[in-house]
C-alpha cells in the first residue's frame, strides 16, 4: 500500500484508540479483579497491543516483482563495474593457455 491510501490513515486513530482502551482494561483490571487474575489480563491484553502495534504496517511492503528487478538492477550495476576485471582475467587466462599449447607442441 501507499502512503496515501485510505487504509493506511485510518489506522493509526484506531491504533491508538485500541492501546488506550487496551491499557484501560489492563489498569481496570487491577481494580476490579485479584492481583493474579488482574496480571493475567494484564500479561494477555499487552501481549494482543503489542502484537497490534508491531502488525499495524505488516503489509505495506514492496512486491515480489519489484524486490526482484531492485536485486536485478544491482547485478547488473556490480558487472558493470567489474567488466575491467573480468577483462583482465580473460587475458590471462588466454596468456595461460597460449603459453600451455607452446609448452606442449614444444614436447
Amino acid at each position: 500500500m501507499t502512503e496515501g491510501s485510505p487504509s493506511t490513515r485510518s489506522s493509526s486513530p484506531v491504533l491508538g484508540v485500541v492501546v488506550v482502551a487496551g491499557l484501560a482494561v489492563a489498569v481496570g483490571s487491577f481494580l476490579v479483579l485479584d492481583p493474579v487474575l488482574a496480571a493475567f489480563v494484564a500479561i494477555v491484553v499487552g501481549v494482543g497491543l503489542a502484537m497490534a502495534v508491531l502488525a499495524r504496517d505488516w503489509d505495506r511492503h514492496e512486491s515480489f516483482e519489484e524486490r526482484e528487478l531492485l536485486r536485478a538492477q544491482r547485478r547488473k550495476e556490480k558487472w558493470e563495474r567489474n567488466a575491467g576485471a573480468r577483462a583482465k582475467d580473460r587475458a590471462r587466462w588466454e596468456a595461460h593457455q597460449a603459453r600451455k599449447a607452446a609448452r606442449e607442441s614444444s614436447d
